[in-house]
């Protein structure tokens, strides 16, 4: 959800300052800043270190194309600018006029709303909540089963037929995937890790999934890639992804749930018409009746 710099409390603008403070580095000044500290001063109007935070956030995207260094200064003059151009607009009466003083409302009702959701929808979500949904959805979870594989690759169902003698043999897997396999897997010894059925193509997944632990293919498997020699190493369950994997996906799933519990109960507790609704459905069905008689001619 988009913050507007109005919303923001007095805790993140503390933060926000810090964050600047250590962005601009030698450019800042030597000692610490509050929010109403003074910046600069325009005709009557005084710049603080909280204007320059809202400012860093509006202007994110264009601070990017600037050194760290040269923020402070960057915001300093944007501010005077907007300061000594809205000092000219006020001069010139546009701060009267009905369209701006509309747009004025527009905008606060915006930052309102705004404030509202950061309070009691973005606020509400704790890491708590997030660990409860994700103990709750994973619970039970039964993932796909797995399957932990080495294989030697080679170019010839010959050179497969050879190395499948020498395993027979007592060789040692691994070290003879290091030794012959043209895989990239081979200086790993062969070793695939885990995977699913659906990861590899048909030929191997169906030689490697009706292995049993320790056993190795008796015949090469032939796959787009050449002669394959398997060997089975462990069966498993797919685990459950890490809380961490997922945790944005699940917070963002309970503010949708959250926003719309709150929005639910704001709305029945307030009367609202919407004018104009009946009779653009009743243009809507009327031009549909109409389509309907056209075609029939």
């Amino acid at each position: 959800m988009t913050r507007h710099p109005s919303a923001i409390s007095g805790r993140t603008l503390a933060g926000g300052l810090f964050a600047l403070a250590l962005a601009f580095g030698a450019a800042a000044p030597a000692q610490a800043q509050e929010p109403g500290d003074a910046v600069a001063k325009v005709g009557d109007t005084t710049i603080t270190e909280a204007d320059i935070a809202f400012a860093s956030r509006d202007f994110a995207d264009q601070l990017r194309q600037v050194p760290p260094t040269q923020w402070r200064g960057v915001l300093t003059d944007v501010m005077v600018d907007m300061q000594v151009m809205a000092n000219a607009a006020r001069a010139a009466g546009i701060d009267k006029e009905p369209e701006f003083e509309r747009q004025v409302e527009f905008l606060k009702t915006r930052a309102l709303r705004n404030a509202y959701l950061a309070r009691e929808v973005e606020q509400k979500i704790t890491d708590a909540d997030v660990q409860a949904a994700y103990d709750k959805e994973f619970a039970d979870y039964a993932g796909e089963e797995e399957r932990h594989a080495r294989h030697i690759l080679v170019e010839t169902k010959e050179e497969a037929e050879a190395i499948i003698k020498d395993l027979e043999g007592g060789a040692d897997f691994a070290e003879v995937a290091k030794e012959k396999s043209t895989g990239p897997s081979g200086p790993n010894g062969g070793d695939l890790g885990y995977f699913t059925k659906g990861r590899m193509v048909k030929e191997f997944a169906d030689a490697a999934f009706a292995l049993e632990v320790g056993q190795f293919t008796k015949e090469p498997v032939q796959t787009q890639f050449g002669w394959h020699v398997i060997k089975l190493e462990d069966v498993r369950k797919q685990p459950a992804p890490e809380l961490d994997e997922v945790r944005e996906r699940l917070r963002q799933e309970l503010l949708r749930e959250r926003y719309a519990k709150v929005m639910e109960d704001l709305k029945a507790s307030t009367e609202i018409e919407v004018f104009g609704a009946k009779e653009a459905a009743d243009d809507k069905g009327a031009a549909e009746t109409d389509g309907e008689t056209k075609k029939a001619d």
